[in-house]
């Protein structure tokens, strides 16, 4: 019997969740085409921020979706990263349109991405939340949670756990690499893969992996 979890105020209960179960798949079982090269919105560091600026008096707090996927190799999971020149990695996703479902925008965007070229839709299968991080103000800095003084952050990103099927087959753009990248070489590495994608062996710790 599942242990419940009382909602207070409310007298309401609902399954409270101790073990969660994902299937990992062999990096081998998935194939990789190429296809144009995908374009950055900005073209440098300075003009991100400076249209951040400008389309938060418009539209307020920028929404980012990235996907974390999952294969492993000799039983060893490892995240898939988009890799652009020799020393910038980052996790496939990016901003969602003003009113965007957050799911359903990650979807989207997975499909810009990596969707394949030959019309066939890929499944991408996203039921988890795993983390939250939010830039106060027009700089680099993102920080997984509120900081006290901030009443207005400038973006605010979520990253969701991406299940793989089986097989898959990923179209990358001809700028970027796709790399695996295990879990021992991201953990407490952020000089070398920045704060967000060297906190996910953390936040991965809560799952339990079947190697198929």
């Amino acid at each position: 019997m599942r242990p419940v979890e009382t909602i207070p105020g409310m007298g309401q209960t609902k399954p409270l969740t101790l073990e969660r179960t994902i299937n990992l798949y062999p990096l081998t079982n998935h194939t990789l085409d190429t296809k144009e090269p995908l374009c950055e919105k900005d073209s440098s560091v300075a003009a991100r921020f400076q249209r951040m600026r400008e389309e938060f008096d418009k539209i307020g707090m920028r929404r980012t979706v990235e996907g974390v996927l999952i294969v492993h190799e000799h039983q060893l999971p490892h995240v898939l990263l988009l890799q652009l020149g020799t020393t910038f990695f980052k996790l496939p996703g990016g901003e969602l349109n003003p009113g965007e479902d957050e799911v359903e925008g990650l979807k989207r965007l997975m499909t810009e991405i990596l969707g394949r070229q030959d019309g066939v839709l890929q499944d991408w299968v996203i039921d988890d939340c795993i983390g939250n991080w939010w830039r106060p103000n027009f700089e680099p800095p993102q920080y997984p949670y509120i900081p006290a003084y901030i009443t207005k952050p400038k973006e605010h990103k979520k990253l969701f756990l991406v299940q793989l099927q089986e097989k898959a087959l990923f179209a990358v753009p001809k700028n970027y690499k796709l790399v695996a990248a295990p879990l021992f070489e991201l953990y407490d590495n952020a000089p070398g893969y920045g704060p967000i994608i060297s906190s996910l062996p953390q936040l991965l710790s809560r799952f339990n992996f079947i190697y198929n």
